[in-house]
């Protein structure tokens, strides 16, 4: 018998893959799904069943394509009309070898929502585990703001899910959730990825609403982002992802032909890290540093146009292009050769950004200089902690709300560490703001160096 939970950077999503006596069962694969095949394979088992817990909305799913070269079945919930896969119902049963994995309907994230109970009977009766998709989570619960119009009906029916169902399970039960910390579908999650129910019912604060009322009442006031990709996400795993294999390795462009496909549209997105794109940049381009590509570039990047990488290694190339494919872009047309050296050799325009220490903005708040400290953090980030004047902006709503900057004073772009800035500071300067700094380690900085900072 095994389980093994595949981490999916950036966008924290957990899949698993679980088996026993030759036959495994992958619940929420990711798109890229050489890792299942590889598990099982090791295993020696075949992939014979696929669970999807819900229509994910942060990221494509890959039943469709890993079904297709396992001939496993895949199941959802019967809520929604999939285009593709067979309905589970509550109780239904799926046997592999001594394990047994059985249907929960656990509606609230959304209405087909479902759970998976995990047996081992080769032991006793009672459940070994359960996976809870995106009802519950180490430290938190499910989002229930997707239906804006059913925000209370939704909150309730979460909380029967979990309370009346989940819950009952046993406290010894261990907690396999659809994500970690870090993702866009909770904002209260442990950096620890392991649990069981007691201790979630003992600690996890929203279990501690024991009141339905109650319950409900703190779900419909919390806000949570809406990407704009989301639409395509639900889109996908609803009728099925266009079908990739896997994403190819991006053309080697030459940096004439790179600039000839910015001029007819194609889009620069630039993964480097924040530094070395404050450094130089070709002007227009995006700056995502790799690791802010899953969660980031659904807010900005079309899915209609060509995608060209630059990078600083080529070990970035395959990361970037994963990172991409995994939320549905797959027009990455190519990466630009020997990145911003070869740009620059060949005489092509650049632009840099002013880094500005912490030090240095603690001494122009004290002088009271006029410019603009844009704090482009969540609003939750912002009332927890910020320097006295910022301007707050989410960094996601950015390029709807650039009216509200004052052009004519200089632009310093601030968030938790610097890394979110530099995206914002990318997209002040391909919106035409000229007077653009960027504040490197930003609240972090200002923390160790001792700079005011308010509340509220």
């Amino acid at each position: 018998m095994f389980l093994q939970k595949i981490k999916s950077q950036g966008i924290s999503h957990l899949s698993y893959i679980v088996g026993d006596k030759g036959s495994a069962a992958v619940i929420d694969p990711r798109r890229d799904y050489d890792i299942y095949l590889e598990t099982a394979h090791r295993q020696g088992a075949r992939i014979t069943h696929i669970f999807e817990t819900h229509r994910n909305e942060d990221y494509v799913i890959g039943s469709t394509e890993l079904a297709g070269l396992t001939g496993a079945r895949i199941y959802h919930g019967a809520e929604l009309p999939f285009a593709y896969g067979t309905v589970t119902n509550e109780g239904d049963t799926y046997q592999l070898g001594n394990i047994i994995l059985k249907t929960l309907k656990t509606p609230g994230h959304t209405f087909e929502s479902i759970s998976l109970i995990l047996y081992d009977t080769g032991f006793g009766s009672d459940p070994v585990a359960v996976f809870t998709g995106d009802a519950l989570f180490i430290g938190d619960v499910g989002r229930t703001d997707f239906f804006p119009d059913q925000k209370e009906k939704m909150a309730g029916l979460l909380y029967e899910s979990i309370f009346k169902k989940i819950l009952p399970l046993g406290d010894h039960v261990i907690v396999y959730p659809a994500h970690g910390a870090g993702s866009i579908c909770g904002s209260g999650m442990a950096d620890r990825e392991f649990s069981t129910l007691g201790y979630e019912r003992l600690n996890n604060p929203m279990l501690r609403l024991t009141s339905r009322d109650e319950f409900i009442q703190v779900k419909i006031k919390e806000k949570h982002a809406m990407p704009p990709y989301f639409a395509k996400m639900e889109e996908y795993n609803l009728n099925g992802a266009p079908i990739i294999s896997r994403p190819d390795f991006p053309a080697l462009m030459i940096a004439e032909d790179f600039a000839e496909a910015l001029r007819t549209g194609m889009q620069a997105l630039d993964v480097r890290s924040a530094e070395a794109f404050a450094g130089a940049f070709i002007p227009g381009s995006w700056s995502l540093p790799l690791n802010m590509v899953p969660l980031y570039a659904g807010w900005f990047l079309s899915y209609d146009l060509d995608i060209g990488l630059i990078v600083s290694s080529l070990d970035d190339i395959d990361r970037a292009t994963r990172f991409l494919s995994r939320i549905g872009y797959d027009r990455v047309k190519g990466h630009l050769y020997q990145g911003m050296n070869e740009w620059a050799v060949k005489g092509h325009d650049f632009d840099c950004i002013r880094a500005v220490f912490a030090g240095e903005i603690q001494q122009k708040i004290r002088d009271k200089e006029k410019f603009t400290l844009l704090d482009i953090r969540s609003e939750e980030e912002f009332v927890q902690g910020h320097l006295p004047g910022a301007q707050n902006i989410f960094l996601g709503e950015l390029e709807q709300r650039l009216d509200q900057i004052r052009p004519e004073r200089p632009i310093i772009t601030f968030c938790g560490s610097g890394q979110r800035a530099i995206i914002a500071a990318s997209i002040l300067k391909k919106h035409g703001f000229s007077q653009v700094e960027n504040c490197f380690g930003s609240m972090q900085a200002c923390s160790a160096v001792g700079c005011e900072i308010v509340k509220g």
